[in-house]
C-alpha cells in the first residue's frame, strides 16, 4: 500500500499543477473578474457564510491575519464588502457582501459553472462522479493535514472524569470556535452550561465522558450522551482536539472509544450536530460510518450557520451496520 501511495505521488502533484493553470490561478482576472484569486475566495465564503469574521476567514482561507485584515480593507474600500458593528468582545466585525460584492460573487458563479459544465460535457457521464468524489476526497485529505505536526508526544484515550477536565473542554471549544467561526462569549457560556447539566448525569451508565490525555494534560474530548436525544438514540457531544496534537489521530481515538461504548450499550443510532465548512470534522465523522441526514439554518452559537446532523446507526451484537461504510 505504501508503495503503490509512493508511486501516485508524482503524478497527483503534476495533476494538482495542471489543475491550479487551467482553473486560471495563473492568469490576472481568476473566474472572469479583476480581482486576485485571495479576494475571489474571500467574496464566496463570505457570501456562503454571512456573518463570518476576519478571523473565521483566516481560517477557512489558510491565511495569516494580517494577509487577511489587509485584503477585507480592500474589499471594503471597493464596495465589495460591509463590516457590521463590533460584537460583545468590541472586535469581532460580522461581515456581509454589499449589492455590488452580490453582483460580483453572482459574475463568478456563472463563469465558474460554465468552465465546470464544459469540462464534463468532454467527460463520459459515467466518470462524472468519479471527479465529484475525487476532488472532494483529496481536498479532505488536505485539509484534514493542515495542523498536522511531524512528532509529538503519546496521546492517550482515558474513560471518565478528572478535575478540569470539563474546563478544558469549555476553553478548547471556545478558541477553536472563535478562530474558525467567530463564535464569542455566548457560545461559550453555551458550551460550559451543557456541560455543567451532563456532569450530574455522568455517573449514570447510558452516558459516558472520554479525555485524550498527552503528558497528564487533556488534550482532547469527547462525550456520549445517552439521555439527551430519547430512548435508543445516543448523542454524540464535545468532540474537540487540541491544537497541538490536531491530525495526530486522537480525534479518530476519540470517536472510536465513543462509537464502541455506543455498540456495547445497544444503541440504535449516534446522532451528533456540526455545522457545514468543517471539512477535516466531517471526513472524520464519514469515516466512522456518520451519514449527514439533515441541514438547516440556525443561529444558535452567535452567528447564521447551516447547521447539520450526522447519524449513524448502531451495530447490534452478532450484526452489522446497516448503511454507508465508512470511507
Amino acid at each position: 500500500m505504501v508503495d503503490d501511495a509512493s508511486a501516485l505521488i508524482e503524478p497527483i502533484r503534476a495533476a494538482s499543477r495542471r489543475l491550479v493553470r487551467e482553473l486560471g490561478f495563473m492568469r490576472d482576472g481568476l473566474a472572469g473578474v479583476d480581482l486576485p484569486p485571495s479576494a475571489v475566495h474571500a467574496l464566496l465564503e463570505i457570501e456562503a457564510r454571512d456573518g463570518i469574521t476576519a478571523a473565521a476567514l483566516s481560517g477557512l482561507l489558510g491565511l495569516e491575519k494580517s494577509s487577511v485584515s489587509r485584503l477585507l480593507r480592500k474589499l471594503v474600500e471597493a464596495g465589495e464588502v460591509a463590516e457590521g458593528p463590533a460584537g460583545a468582545d468590541g472586535r469581532a466585525k460580522p461581515l456581509s457582501l454589499t449589492p455590488r460584492g452580490r453582483a460580483t460573487t453572482g459574475a463568478i458563479h456563472g463563469f465558474a459553472r460554465r468552465q465546470v459544465a464544459g469540462a464534463l460535457e468532454r467527460l463520459p457521464q459515467a466518470r462524472h462522479r468519479t471527479v465529484t468524489d475525487g476532488l472532494r476526497l483529496y481536498a479532505d485529505a488536505l485539509a484534514a493535514g493542515r495542523d498536522a505536526i511531524p512528532a509529538s508526544p503519546s496521546v492517550t484515550i482515558e474513560a471518565g472524569y478528572r478535575p478540569g477536565a470539563l474546563g478544558r473542554c469549555a476553553e478548547m471549544h471556545a478558541r477553536y470556535y472563535a478562530r474558525e467561526a467567530g463564535f464569542g462569549a455566548s457560545f461559550e457560556a453555551l458550551v460550559a452550561s451543557g456541560l455543567a447539566e451532563f456532569s450530574g448525569r455522568l455517573d449514570r451508565p447510558c452516558n459516558g465522558l472520554w479525555l485524550a490525555l498527552r503528558e497528564d494534560r487533556v488534550v482532547g474530548t469527547v462525550a456520549i450522551d445517552g439521555e439527551h436525544l430519547g430512548p435508543g438514540l445516543a448523542h454524540l457531544r464535545w468532540l474537540i482536539v487540541d491544537d497541538g496534537v490536531r491530525g495526530g489521530g486522537a480525534g479518530r481515538a476519540l470517536l472510536s472509544a465513543a462509537v464502541g461504548f455506543c455498540e456495547a450499550q445497544g444503541f440504535d443510532a449516534v446522532h451528533l450536530w456540526t455545522f457545514q465548512g468543517l471539512h477535516a470534522a466531517r471526513h472524520l465523522y464519514e469515516r466512522q460510518g456518520f451519514v449527514l441526514a439533515e441541514q438547516r439554518p440556525g443561529r444558535r452559537w452567535d452567528s447564521e450557520v447551516m447547521e447539520q446532523r450526522f447519524v449513524r446507526p448502531v451495530a447490534k451484537s452478532g450484526s452489522e451496520v446497516v448503511g454507508p461504510p465508512a470511507r
